[in-house]
């Protein structure tokens, strides 16, 4: 199917309240429930749901760990394999970490929250962006996110995309070996962009918490195409399925129904995320 065609859009389960973090394991779709806490395992094939991480809640980023288990934010980050629980990050200052993701090397990238999303209160400080080594250690890399969302790389690695959901725009670095330099803004985003996710052909598909759709964005920021959601609440998108040819797409709890994952077909096939290995 060529990109602007329209595409069937399935939805595989729903339920949940704010569903985040879709990522893809080669296998299913691993997801989390905000509100509700737990991490779950969607097997597209037969739409059966096992929880992977019990409880866990406040969880928007989610990553496959090379050496089994995922990584999950919430207010640390931990890497959850097996049961057992090793904390990778954790900053008593913020008021927790929301999406994440990671490059090649497999260092994980992690946006800090000094909100509250759901709160009505005042924004109380801007976030920060951080690099967990592969050593363990974090580097701070930029502060200045209002609120940090979906983080991804370009193909070849030679940028870093962020989303800014207060902001109303997804930013833009150039990765230079271990710095990130010449940030700027890729596109901005009628309300608010929120999770994201890059495709083999460098392209980038933006979930659009406020318009019910997901836009894909050329390299150069124009607008390629519009998917449109059954539901206005959409939340995050991930690659997946075999050869990463389908997309997958997350929602929130709203007037058209509860939290839910959609499946289509946009002609596109997906960048594979590399495993976290720190």
């Amino acid at each position: 199917m060529a990109i602007g065609e329209d595409a069937p859009m399935e939805r595989l389960t729903d339920g949940y309240s704010l569903i985040e973090g879709p990522t893809w394991d080669g296998g299913g779709l691993v997801f989390s429930d905000v509100h509700t806490g737990g991490v779950q395992r969607l097997d597209p094939s037969d739409r059966s749901v096992e929880t992977v991480i019990p409880k866990r809640r406040g969880v928007g980023g989610i990553a496959v760990h090379a050496d089994g288990g995922f990584v999950v934010s919430g207010r640390n980050i931990q890497h959850v394999r097996d049961g057992e629980i090793r904390v990778l990050y954790e900053d008593e200052t913020a008021g927790g970490f929301n999406d994440l993701g990671t490059d090649a090397r497999g260092r994980v990238y992690i946006g800090s929250l000094r909100r509250n999303p759901f709160a009505d209160a005042p924004e109380t400080g801007s976030g920060e962006c951080y690099r967990i080594e592969l050593d363990g250690s974090a580097t701070q890399l930029y502060d200045d996110v209002g609120l940090t969302n979906g983080i991804g790389f370009s193909p070849d690695g030679s940028r870093m995309y962020h989303s800014d959901s207060a902001a109303g725009h997804v930013i833009l670095h150039d990765v230079d070996g271990d710095e990130l330099t010449n940030r700027r803004v890729f596109t901005r985003v009628d309300g608010m962009p929120d999770g994201l996710a890059i495709a083999a052909d460098g392209s980038v598909w933006v979930a659009c918490p406020e318009g019910g759709c997901v836009r894909g964005y050329a390299p150069d920021g124009s607008v390629i195409e519009e998917v449109t959601v059954p539901q206005r609440f959409v939340t995050s998108c991930a690659f997946g399925g075999d050869g990463l040819a389908q997309l997958f797409i997350t929602t929130a709890s709203d007037d058209a129904g509860t939290g839910s994952v959609y499946v289509t077909d946009i002609g596109v096939v997906g960048l594979e995320v590399p495993p976290a290995r720190v």
